[in-house]
């Protein structure tokens, strides 16, 4: 049997009733670490019952999250599969988990790199003057203004809808399409097949328009080579829902955090106001003290390994908790201080890790560079327009992000 590839899940006897295993996701709140980190050190592997009500082995050390991560033999792909352990209902069809997979099984990944290239001709020009008008409105509108409806979001769309050459109006009809899809449910929604049906349908159609430019011009042209005579349009379809999606639903909550967190430490705010040069490596910095993963990333197990000291059973639910990794004192001295110059913070797994390592790095590092930039440059003087206790986060979200980021400045 192929270790990537679980053809027959063995017949697993029914667990035991555990009341006592805690639940998975800890907190909702994205302003700081959950209490329960910190007893997790002692225990790094540990069961953990999650929002679908199935056991799971929750994993936090950076050692055995990477060794998870770049371990064959726990699959991303087979955590759709039927029968298994879940996190939460399924809001997308179960062959679009392994999305990446599927994109370079269709022989599409090449075109998806160049796309999200940051060097890719004019987008990084194209960046900076969006996050500039984005801004004017900002100042125009006047303090307080909501950061996250009126920059982080808008800015995230644009940007998607520009790699896929879409037109930037439609991002009004498939932005709201994020709120079920991302959704951490117990049950299925009944809404998702909804939402996803319509927002495929628009994506055919930018198949056959023709003034579809980008990447969804250059798939669509795809059809016209015998060599990709296998992929239907819904296939191609695929690549610009999940694209935007996931792209969008990944930048935006990670710039509103990223500002949460240099709001909460002013020093360094300051700093990067002095020294702009700085971002980059700060960008880093802000990714390893990032609690915008609301939930753990999914692993199923293909046959029994060994995790520490713990055997974790072929067919088990493993959950990697990045922010557990992310805060290991073990790779991170002094880990809840936040260090701009911290000399390994790339050492973080915010963006995953192995076969799976998320291909849209660069590109998600420079939008929040740029958004950064542009927000200490226009704005110096930025700051909360509420106690930061005021903040509602979003709960039973595969992203922690506040409803609404009041700021003024």
């Amino acid at each position: 049997m192929s270790v990537e590839t679980l053809s027959e899940l063995p017949e697993l006897p029914e667990p035991p009733a555990l009341p006592e295993l805690p639940d998975f996701p800890f907190s909702w709140r994205g302003d700081r670490l959950p209490d329960e980190i910190a007893a997790l050190r002692a225990e790094p592997v540990k069961r953990v019952r999650t929002i679908a009500g199935d056991q799971a082995w929750l994993v936090s050390s950076h050692a055995l999250c990477t060794q998870v991560l770049e371990d064959r033999r726990f699959s991303l792909k087979d955590t759709s599969a039927p029968g298994v352990p879940r996190q939460y209902a399924l809001t997308i069809p179960p062959e679009v988990v392994n999305n990446m997979g599927n994109i370079t099984g269709a022989g599409l990944r090449k075109a998806v790199l160049r796309a999200i290239n940051p060097k890719a001709d004019g987008l990084l020009e194209w960046m900076r003057e969006y996050a500039d008008e984005l801004v004017d409105g900002l100042l125009a509108q006047g303090a307080p203004v909501d950061l996250r409806a009126r920059f982080a979001n808008p800015y995230a769309e644009a940007l998607h809808c520009r790699i896929l050459g879409i037109p930037l109006r439609d991002a009004a009809r498939l932005a709201p399409s994020l709120d079920l899809a991302f959704m951490n449910s117990a049950c299925p929604v009944s809404g998702a097949k909804l939402n996803w049906d319509r927002d495929m349908a628009y994506m055919v159609q930018r198949l056959d328009d023709p003034s579809t430019t980008g990447l969804m011009a250059e798939i669509a042209a795809l059809r016209q080579d015998p060599e990709y005579a296998h992929l239907t349009d819904e296939m191609l379809a695929t690549v610009g829902v999940t694209m935007f999606g996931a792209g969008v639903i990944s930048t935006s909550a990670f710039l509103t955090m990223a500002v949460v967190s240099l709001i909460q430490h002013p020093e360094a705010w300051a700093e990067l106001r002095a020294d702009p040069n700085r971002i980059p490596a700060a960008v880093d910095e802000l990714l390893r003290i990032n609690l915008s993963i609301g939930d753990g990333l999914p692993r199923l197990a293909l046959e029994d390994v060994t995790l520490g000291d713990v055997l974790v059973r072929k067919g088990e639910l493993v959950l990697v908790l990045v922010e557990g990794a992310n805060f290991d004192p073990e790779v991170f001295a002094d880990p809840h201080r936040m260090d701009i110059d911290r000399a390994n913070s790339v050492a973080h797994l915010s963006f995953g890790g192995g076969q799976h390592y998320c291909p849209a790095t660069a590109l998600g590092k420079k939008h929040t560079e740029i958004a950064l930039e542009t927000l200490l440059r226009r704005m110096p003087d930025l700051q909360l327009a509420v106690p930061v206790e005021q903040l509602v986060w979003r709960t039973g979200f595969m992203k922690r992000m506040p409803e609404r980021l009041p700021i003024m400045w």
